[in-house]
């Protein structure tokens, strides 16, 4: 028997399964289409195997809330047709197996702790910059999941002297998302970031928001280890920009790690969620 993986982003899905060591012995990608379609292709995938648990990490907002009577399901995402969707519901009612339910953004956190860059801590903040903005947290072991699960990509920050850009967010226009993501970074300059790669001052800007957003995140949750990951952070010029104005901003008022080893990229790559979500598998078991 193995374990199932579903790493559901918005715009793909990866779905893998692994032995008891958590090595993926295969896995597939493919877009993400309506609800329908795109559970025909994981189910193709699993009905394969013989699966102990899947662990599902999911773009949101989702319902983590298990005194919810919607539970496990998709709630008010924009993505066209998945909108009150019951996921781990449909996954339960194929399988009839334990279901591990989270963001994708905590199930990269859960990866990265577990076996990534923050190995050997009890707490780290993973955070995605790429179409959207998200994070997730581990705090003494735990992922950070209340009476909903984290949004810390729509944090208000202040706007750069030099930013004229309403942001891109429909929501908060210039939260955290609406003035650092992809979208955001195209809609400031009118074209795609990574065509943008030379132009210190994009990068610079990227880096006063980022590290804005960084400095709340460690004053509210101290974490032991930021972990930066997406398409954006594929820019590596972004580290030294971004450590060199968390310093400016945080103003020497509380102590970190050495920045070199506080802000990183992830350890496991882009296997950071579907990692997680294996993990999650194993550990839905126990419970």
């Amino acid at each position: 028997m193995v374990y199932g993986a579903i790493e559901a982003g918005g715009t793909k899905f990866v779905c893998a399964i692994s032995n008891d060591q958590f090595e993926i012995i295969e896995r597939i990608s493919f877009p993400t289409m309506s609800p329908e379609e795109t559970l025909n292709s994981v189910f193709t995938f699993f009905d394969h195997y013989s699966l102990k648990s899947i662990g599902i990490g999911s773009f949101g907002p989702i319902d983590v809330n298990k005194n919810s009577k919607t539970y496990g399901y998709v709630t008010t995402t924009p993505k066209l047709g998945w909108s009150n969707f019951d996921f781990v519901g449909s996954v339960k009612d194929r399988y009839q197996i334990p279901v591990a339910w989270t963001t994708d953004v905590n199930a990269s956190a859960y990866g990265e702790i577990k076996k990534g860059n923050a190995r050997g801590c009890d707490s780290c903040l993973y955070i995605t910059v790429g179409t959207g903005i998200g994070a997730g947290a581990v705090i003494n072991g735990k992922l950070l999941e209340g009476y909903g699960h984290p949004e810390m990509g729509h944090l208000l920050v202040r706007l750069h002297p030099d930013d004229t850009y309403s942001g891109s967010c429909p929501y908060h226009g210039c939260c955290f998302e609406g003035l650092a993501s992809g979208p955001a970074i195209e809609g400031r300059y009118g074209v795609k970031g990574h065509l943008l790669e030379k132009e210190t001052r994009v990068w610079e800007m990227e880096a006063y928001y980022i590290a804005q957003a960084l400095v709340n995140y460690t004053l509210i949750l101290r974490p032991e280890k930021v972990i930066l990951g997406g398409g954006v952070m594929k820019q590596k010029q972004l580290f030294p920009l971004i450590r060199n104005e968390f310093t400016k901003l945080m103003g020497n008022y509380i102590p970190t790690p050495e920045l070199n080893h506080y802000i990183v990229e992830p350890g496991l790559g882009d296997d950071a969620g579907i990692s997680g979500c294996l993990l999650l598998a194993a550990e839905t078991l126990l419970e």
